[in-house]
């Protein structure tokens, strides 16, 4: 409700019917300018606009905070108060990254939750984190004279202010700008602005996002004076024709004229710096005008072409002088519900999303425009198309940006109760407590921030859906505000998840949108429902080592024509750089700062970490993203062009074919493919006869730069593997001879009371009876044990492996790893070619399971492990099956030949490539913000281990799964945070027959799929490794 009340009564933020006093309308985020020069030269898409009109406040200002309201000083709004001693404190910001009080991340409970008992609408009375600020100004000389205002583009969560000692006003709503005319509280020369602002208010009930709590003033806040006729609102509407080829241009502009005079608007319209239209028209005294520009050709925006005109509006008063100059970037494009599913320009639309919170590890939420940027030509680089601002309105640079690069935007409003949907979801309270749900009070809060989020955003082209909000259950409120929404727009579409949990408004939402549904249920789900298409709003939780079996729900996109995508959660891990009691700097999480209650390290949710490095899973995301599909098949390339208005002649197509790794040919191929359309093609080289794995790889890149990348970046590849001679690489390296086979010397073997060697021209083995395993193996003279080699079934749990419970229903496996018996002697065998040492291991974690591990030693060095585990059907599904090594840390450099370069895993590998790929085995640690089992290798032949003077170990296997990290999944497990790792001694490494997948439907209770675990029974698996 907007009250006219002249004074401050602190009564007020506890009252969900007070929301703003003294505000004024919301309206467009149109910039103005006073001329048309000042225009184009701060109009720059990468710098921050400084119209002339305006006046920044941002700066230094003064602070005081005080733990609750009742603690804070009182008269400071006073021009005489005397704030001397006060902090000073940069706006914009939040005073929790100030040194005021610490922050606090919660999810899913109220962050008062246990401390205080409260009821909707009541606030926190001992804990309320409460800003004094004060800022003295004087009025810029083009601004005397003038009417001024006051805009602020977010303070959390509820601010009162004043000016001069009076009593201007007060807001709430967080993420959408609350401005005051300030024209009758002016004087002249110094001016004091007075805020105080709470942390929690009434409007604090539905805004319980899944983020660090923060408050204080951070977003901009500026000065602004409006010339004698001004454009107060604009409202844009470019929409093509039914045929898609010309358009209707709509203006419906609201005008603020200085005592009713008259003026003159004219309006242009250019592509490219050419004028298609210019109109211009007499400004009625009604203060409002509508036009319309019919166009009988016009090119279409997407996000695969983000065509935008521009049009500009110029104000001239009476006198026929220019007062003001509108700028503004529009693009034409229609998207519609046709036959139950989603199109845009009359396309079945596919979002290939990402959920984004705004967040800075150094800022926290105060927005950065240079880091947005980077955030947007990130998704462009990796095929992402589309984003949801969850869960509130982004800074206004966004939707710039995302109409000029070109990303589909479902724009969501300021809402979510997740803890008030939690305790009605446990049965803690009824429906009829549940917030907002039906409760009147809040109702008029809640359509007054559906009415900010659409005023002040309506403009932007990229923005195809409206969301109500999230996680809020349901009620009669969030019907009313979809409402809202459509009385609005007609010409977009609204989003809401929370009906999945409250049938009673199904009509909330105009498509089915679930959170981490199966594929399997929405495949269910679609079969009995055919009303409308369905979303993901989020899916693929991307918690730590996750994103396992995205690729499911990206193929269900490909088969099932009403199921239309989804949006990754979530595009960057929310964390704060902070420093350890050792001054080391750190990436915390929440918890780290003594918050309690705290959800702790699920902040971090990222496909880029906390300093914006893309974590090795985005290699996946980019993958199954692309708008090209490549299919190497046996006898022929199939290309698949999934774009919706994109020929792949945009493109250079390029073929390569690898032998083990080495180029052997490559060619350019001319391939045009529509758009939707699939072609097949001859395979561009004959695969040769002779023996060995060959690999056919097709690239797609930028064949001209882009506004987010230059010519020659690959947006899209494919890629199939031949070998040639028998079935595996494996078997054929088998035939290979050695390169010491013809100076392999003889194998001498030495049988001792507890000790068995194994002795070669260059090298050693010594086996332990008592120890059960190899304790020994010398190279030139030199040990390269460091830790016995043990049969291992365990990893580091990852964040979804505890999520699931993993560790308590598999945690035998660990014990079985850690704590073998050697059963017997060691079995020795002489053969023609190898000796033979066979060692038999007890689990006693596992019952009656045992191992068998053997050593075939060959006299040219080659020893051929093979491993045999014989476990009961009946035992929890084992994590991992392989050999664990420890190697001295010296060996720390690493090349392999199979899947990569970034890390994969058994779920997640699509978007790998096969070749000899190298790193460092301290580089091969995901910088997860909680150590977890990483660094895997999928798909590998052969790996090699080194140390500076080149000297190492080589593995080979059959396309087994590798690891080579510094760490031991023990140390990995036990720490909390990366600097808690141990010193670096040893390098570990892990050949495996299999492990589990990672999973990523969810990270509280999804397992990896079926066939991504590996069911308890018998196993056997072999490699080889030699010293080089």
């Amino acid at each position: 409700m907007k009250r006219s009340e002249q004074t401050f009564d602190y009564r007020m933020i506890a009252d969900p019917e007070i929301f703003n006093i003294h505000t004024c309308e919301a309206h467009s985020d149109h910039r103005f300018y006073r001329t048309g020069e000042e225009a184009l030269r701060k109009d720059d898409i990468r710098h921050a606009e400084q119209s002339s009109f305006l006046h920044s406040l941002n700066g230094l200002w003064k602070f005081s905070y005080a733990d609750n309201y009742l603690q804070a000083v009182t008269g400071f709004e006073q021009c005489d108060y005397d704030a001397t001693g006060w902090d000073d404190i940069p706006v914009p910001a939040h005073i929790e990254m100030q040194g005021y009080t610490s922050p606090q991340y919660v999810n899913v409970p109220y962050p008062w939750d246990g401390k205080e008992q409260l009821v909707p609408g009541q606030i926190p009375m001992e804990y309320n984190p409460t800003g004094s600020y004060l800022k003295d100004f004087l009025v810029p000389e083009e601004m005397k004279g003038e009417r001024i205002f006051i805009s602020f583009q977010g303070v959390e969560s509820g601010f009162a202010l004043w000016l001069n000692g009076e009593f201007v006003g007060y807001s709430e709503n967080c993420f959408t700008p609350a401005e005051f005319e300030l024209t009758e509280y002016v004087q002249d020369g110094w001016n004091r602005l007075a805020v105080r602002v709470f942390k929690w208010t009434s409007g604090s009930w539905t805004e319980g996002q899944d983020f660090f709590r923060f408050s204080g003033i951070f977003r901009d806040v500026y000065l602004y004076t409006i010339p004698e006729i001004h454009v107060r609102d604009l409202k844009i509407l470019a929409l093509p024709d039914e045929e898609l080829r010309g358009g209707k241009l709509s203006l419906d502009v609201d005008f603020e004229q200085k005592g009713g005079i008259s003026g003159e608007l004219e309006y242009t319209l250019a592509l490219n710096g050419l004028v298609l239209r210019k109109e211009s028209v007499k400004l009625p005294s009604s203060g409002r005008w509508c036009g319309e520009l019919d166009l009988e050709k016009v090119e279409l925006w997407s996000a695969e072409r983000p065509v935008l005109y521009d049009l500009t509006l110029v104000v001239k008063n009476e006198k026929g002088e220019i007062v003001e100059v509108v700028p503004e970037r529009i693009g034409f494009r229609r998207f519609e519900m046709k036959d139950g599913i989603m199109c845009l320009n009359g396309k079945r639309i596919v979002f290939n999303g990402v959920n984004r919170h705004e967040f800075s590890c150094d800022r926290g939420r105060v927005p950065d425009r240079e880091l947005t940027l980077f955030d947007v030509i990130t998704m462009k680089k990796n095929n992402i198309n589309a984003v949801r601002t969850s869960h509130y309105p982004n800074d206004s640079w966004l939707y710039r940006l995302c109409d000029e690069y070109g990303l589909y935007m479902i724009a969501e409003n300021n809402m979510e109760s997740h803890g008030s949907m939690d305790a009605y979801e446990r049965h803690q309270i009824s429906m009829e407590e549940l917030v907002p749900g039906d409760r009147k009070e809040f109702l008029e809060m809640m359509l007054d921030r559906v009415n900010s989020c659409y005023q002040r955003d309506k403009n932007h082209t990229s923005i195809l859906i409206w969301s109500v909000g999230n996680e809020s259950c349901g009620g009669s409120v969030i019907y009313e505000m979809s409402q809202k929404f459509r009385k609005l727009d007609n010409s977009r579409l609204v989003h809401y998840e929370g009906l999945f949990h409250d049938r009673r408004y199904n009509d909330t939402s105009d498509m089915e949108s679930q959170m981490y549904p199966s594929v399997a249920s929405i495949r269910e789900f679609l079969q009995e429902h055919k009303d409308k298409p369905f979303i993901c709003c989020e899916y693929t939780h991307s918690m730590g080592n996750s994103n396992g079996g995205m690729n499911l729900y990206t193929e269900l996109a490909e088969e099932e024509p009403r199921y239309q995508g989804g949006f990754i959660w979530d595009f960057v891990d929310q964390t704060i750089r902070t420093k350890n009691r050792y001054g080391e700097e750190f990436q915390a999480y929440g918890g780290d700062f003594d918050d309690r209650p705290s959800d702790y390290n699920f902040s971090a949710n990222g496909i880029l970490n906390g300093d914006r490095i893309p974590y090795a899973k985005m290699q996946e995301v980019k993958f199954l993203y692309q708008g090209i599909k490549v299919l190497v098949e046996e006898d022929r390339l199939v290309i698949r062009n999934k774009n919706l208005f994109t020929d792949t002649d945009v493109y250079t197509c390029r073929a390569f074919l690898y032998k083990e790794g080495t180029v052997q040919a490559e060619k350019e191929l001319d391939i045009v493919v529509e758009a939707l359309s699939e072609k097949e093609y001859p395979l561009p080289f004959e695969i040769p006869a002779e023996d060995g794995e060959y690999v056919l790889r097709v690239s797609f890149c930028l064949k001209k730069d882009t506004a987010y990348e230059k010519a020659g970046y690959e947006i899209a590849f494919g890629e199939r593997s031949f070998v040639k001679g028998v079935g595996s690489w494996y078997a054929l390296a088998d035939r290979k001879p050695s390169e010491k086979t013809s100076e392999k010397g003889e194998l001498k073997l030495v049988r001792g009371s507890v000790h068995t060697g194994v002795q070669g021209r260059d090298f050693s083995l010594l086996f332990s009876t008592v120890q059960g395993t190899l304790v020994s193996w010398k190279y030139a003279g030199k040990e390269l044990i460091r830790r016995n080699p043990r049969p291992n079934f365990w990893r580091a749990p990852a964040d979804n492996d505890i999520g699931c419970r993993m560790p308590q229903r598999c945690g035998i496996w660990k014990l079985a790893s850690l704590y073998q018996d050697a059963d017997g002697y060691p079995e020795i065998e002489e053969r023609e070619d190898a000796v033979v040492v066979s060692i038999k291991r007890k689990l006693p974690a596992a019952g009656d399971a045992a191992v068998v591990t053997s050593y075939a030693v060959r006299a040219d060095g080659t020893i051929t492990v093979s491993m045999d585990l014989d476990a009961d059907s009946s035992l929890p599904n084992i994590p991992e099956i392989g050999m664990l090594f420890g190697f001295d840390a010296d060996y720390d450099s690493l090349r392999w030949y199979g899947e990569g370069p970034e890390e994969t895993a058994t779920d997640r590998r699509c978007g790998a490539k096969t070749g000899v790929w190298k790193t460092k085995v301290k580089d091969a640690v995901e910088n997860y913000i909680v150590p977890q089992d990483t660094g895997l290798k999928t798909g590998v032949r052969w790996a090699e281990l080194s140390c500076a003077n080149g000297r190492g170990i080589r593995f080979e296997g059959d396309a087994m799964c590798f690891s080579a990290l510094p760490y031991s999944p023990e140390q990995l497990e036990t720490a909390m945070h990366p600097y808690e790792l141990p010193p670096v001694h040893h390098t570990y490494v892990r050949c495996m027959k299999a492990q589990a997948g990672v999973g990523g439907d969810d990270s509280w209770g999804a397992r990896p799929h079926d066939e991504d675990l590996i069911p308890s029974g018998k196993y056997h698996f072999e490699f080889r490794m030699r010293a080089i």
